[in-house]
């Protein structure tokens, strides 16, 4: 209905695909960049998080008796990083394409048939 209202308004499909467009893209660098921020903390903080959760459950992750590893190993390398990043700004893109479309489509008097 807010979409018919909008082109009732004069608003052309391009500019409702415009609008839809943006709005993903948005959510969609916010939200890499929010995973992105909270990853690197976690990876670079792993020494202190992972002894401060044993302590907390009072458990082990990662017993000495049965694995060879004692420590959480965290390595964080751009190389790693930039491609997960690039990939899901791609897909958030691509992802807002065709709701997009679909809106650009609607028929303002089939839409607010039933309001």
């Amino acid at each position: 209905a807010d979409i018919a209202i909008l082109r009732t308004l004069g608003a052309s499909p391009r500019s409702i695909m415009g609008i839809f467009v943006v709005q993903g893209a948005t959510v969609g660098v916010i939200g890499t960049m929010s995973g992105l921020v909270f990853g690197l903390l976690v990876a670079f903080n792993i020494d202190v998080i992972v002894p401060a959760l044993e302590s907390l459950f009072n458990a082990s992750f990662l017993p000495r008796d049965i694995y060879l590893i004692s420590r959480m190993p965290s390595e964080p390398l751009a190389s790693d990083i930039l491609p997960v990043a690039i990939i899901s700004l791609v897909l958030a893109f691509v992802a807002t394409l065709y709701p997009s479309w679909r809106a650009s489509q609607v028929n303002p008097a089939e839409a607010l048939r039933y309001e």
